[in-house]
């Protein structure tokens, strides 16, 4: 534990650094451009090639060196804040720029984050999967609350260089936590099994694992669905704010630091105490307690309320989250860890981006207008909801926010899912 310890303080700091030029950048986009679509692409640009490396990455994982893989991977990430940094400084930098960089970060930033998450199953015993899972989420979660404050108050007077110098300091501290400790590698024997196979056999060889396992098939699936239906109520959180509040920045900052330190606690608490003796509990109970909050953050129509059902909402993620993980540490063969991860996470990059995509459109030529039109169903959801402008996201984001806890509830109701961790054994003892 005090190994993973070192590296989850190094990559805490390094997280925090990230985090600020990520919103610095944002900031410098608005100034430039006063477009949503421009900070939007630079989001889209950096998903991109996540979703199209996906199955490549976990081949990589399982085949190289970890720690090197983390070494090189958190080393590109810094040449790119260097490009940023010297483009910026001889005035030169420019949109495509960050665009180009945001695809290159995106790369390397999501070999970097599967070498760590497949390092974590060697590093700790099984018992502390879920702990260690949750302390993933702190890094998260603290660093979308210190970072938004910390340029917040840093930019106006140091400005995107300054911010740039901070996250170089920062890659710093988290290279060296790398370099500090010793990274565990797994045993390659059942992983050479694999190697000898065809390159399209072991590039989805991942998926015919998880196909091969109905527990685990079931697992992929139901978290699948929550992340679609999850995706949809972030993606719309902040507009939903926003219309309710005539674009009261001031509001949404504070519904979302509440939603920040709801994920903190959460994650901290499950730390230190451990989480459910059985994991999927865990997992189904969180998905249950999301979608209690968004349910809340849709019906409300005040600061207050919606303060509350974001900190509710987060709080419960990492126990969703860190509980799934825990079930995969346990069940996966570690030296395969890197493939089958790299599989489910795909999907649900792919799931997410979907919902993304979909949402807007939803609001914006369905709900919305139904809600205007003064038919049965605005006469449904008026008397909660009204017909302001917020209505119609407020439709979908309560619906969405049902089906979450319907999959929660839904899941009980699978025996191959409910009972997963009595019908896999955990890998140490195949």
């Amino acid at each position: 534990m005090r190994t993973f310890t070192i590296l989850w303080s190094g990559q805490m700091a390094s997280a925090i650094g990230t985090t600020m030029t990520q919103f610095a950048l944002t900031i410098w986009i608005w100034q430039l451009t006063q477009e949503t679509t421009a900070i939007a692409l630079l989001s889209f640009f950096f998903q991109l090639p996540q979703i199209l490396i996906g199955i490549f990455s976990g081949l990589v994982i399982d085949r190289c060196n970890r720690k090197f893989l983390m070494i090189f991977s958190d080393a590109s990430v810094a040449l790119c804040t260097i490009a940023i940094g010297g483009l910026y400084f001889t005035a030169h930098l420019q949109l495509w720029h960050l665009y180009g960089l945001a695809i290159a970060y995106g790369c390397f930033g999501h070999i970097q984050g599967l070498a760590y998450i497949a390092s974590i199953p060697l590093m700790v015993s099984k018992q502390q999967y879920t702990r260690v899972s949750s302390m993933r989420a702190v890094v998260d979660y603290s660093s979308a609350i210190l970072a938004p404050a910390l340029v917040g108050s840093l930019y106006p007077t140091i400005g995107l260089m300054g911010i740039l110098l901070i996250d170089l300091i920062t890659f710093a501290i988290g290279m060296t936590s790398v370099l500090l400790v010793k990274i565990p590698q797994p045993d390659h024997a059942e992983a050479e099994q694999i190697n000898g196979k065809s390159i399209w056999q072991q590039l989805f060889w991942g998926l015919n694992y998880i196909l091969a396992r109905p527990s685990l098939l079931a697992m992929t699936l139901i978290f699948c669905l929550f992340l679609f239906t999850h995706q949809l109520s972030e993606t719309l959180s902040q507009p939903l704010i926003l219309a309710r509040t005539d674009g009261n920045a001031q509001v949404l900052s504070t519904v979302v630091i509440a939603a920040g330190v709801g994920g903190v606690v959460g994650a901290t608490s499950l730390s230190i105490l451990g989480g459910f003796h059985r994991r999927m509990n865990g997992m189904l109970l969180g998905f249950i307690g999301a979608g209690m909050g968004d349910l809340l953050l849709g019906l409300g129509r005040i600061p207050w309320i919606w303060m509350g059902a974001q900190f509710f909402s987060a709080f419960h993620i990492p126990l969703a989250f860190s509980s799934s993980y825990a079930i995969w540490y346990a069940k996966v063969p570690v030296a395969v860890q890197g493939r089958v991860l790299a599989t489910a996470h795909t999907l649900g990059l792919i799931v997410g981006a979907m919902a993304s995509l979909l949402a807007g459109p939803l609001v914006d030529r369905v709900f919305a207008p139904m809600m205007n039109s003064g038919g049965w169903f605005s006469s449904l959801w008026a008397p909660w909801l009204g017909t302001d402008m917020g209505a119609g996201i407020a439709v979908l984001v309560i619906l969405a926010a049902m089906s979450m806890i319907l999959i929660g509830v839904g899941g009980y109701m699978i025996p191959v899912l409910r009972q997963a961790e009595d019908l896999l054994p955990d890998h140490d003892r195949e």
